[in-house]
């Protein structure tokens, strides 16, 4: 058995509740919330920068050609065809590229997207990978999900459509392969690897409750010390 497999066979529960999730269900049906979606574009958005990053990072640290030409390449995939994807949905949602930028991140994007980094930059490129496998594996199956609930074709279908593309099928492919590589390569990376998918196989999961239902930074419980 590869070692994605037993990534995915680790993180089964997590995925199950993710194609289960409201906002997957709504959003195959046509129906979701414009709040929600504008959320989760938003939020996805800021995300997208941070992701590119970690790809970037990892890529000028690996050694291998293959692993660079993979990470790389994901980071100007993310840069120059997924960035582009959220600009266009935004024409249509009334959202400049303006509004994009200046939106603040929500505390579990901030919380993931840090999370991506700081392993980038602290952890070996093993574990960085399995870092990224969960986001681009799990938005392959959400979509395909999606598309088997689908009914018929509605606003919502080219997000559906983006991610059960031919071409984001083979960079998750090339993702996995470079995930199953390095678990044979470094098998002692592979506790750190487990570790690092599945917090972000819980990061993705939180993500959509994010967009689904709000979320906002917490204010203070009581007041300073002193200022009462």
């Amino acid at each position: 058995m590869a070692f994605t497999d037993d990534l995915l066979n680790a993180g089964s529960t997590i995925w199950a509740a993710q194609l289960d999730h409201p906002f997957v269900r709504e959003l195959a049906a046509g129906d979701l919330a414009d709040a929600a979606f504008r959320r989760w574009l938003e939020q996805d958005y800021l995300y997208l920068f941070e992701y590119a990053r970690t790809y970037a990072v990892a890529g000028a640290k690996a050694r291998e050609e293959s692993a660079m030409a993979t990470l790389l390449g994901g980071a100007d995939a993310v840069l120059n065809e997924e960035l582009d994807l959220h600009r266009s949905f935004a024409t249509e949602y009334g959202t400049s590229e303006t509004d994009l930028e200046e939106t603040t991140k929500l505390p579990t994007c901030e919380a993931y997207t840090s999370f991506l980094v700081r392993t980038a930059y602290d952890r070996p490129v093993p574990v960085t990978v399995a870092a990224l496998f969960p986001c681009m594996r799990g938005y392959l199956d959400v979509a395909d999900h999606m598309a088997v609930l689908a009914d018929e074709e509605h606003r919502y279908t080219p997000f559906i459509e983006t991610y059960t593309s031919e071409g984001f099928r083979a960079e998750t492919a090339s993702l996995r392969e470079t995930v199953d590589e390095y678990a044979a390569s470094y098998p002692g990376h592979r506790n750190a690897m487990r570790e690092a998918f599945l917090t972000s196989a819980r990061l993705e999961l939180a993500f959509w409750e994010m967009a689904y239902a709000g979320e906002e930074w917490g204010a203070r419980a009581s007041p300073v010390p002193g200022t009462e």
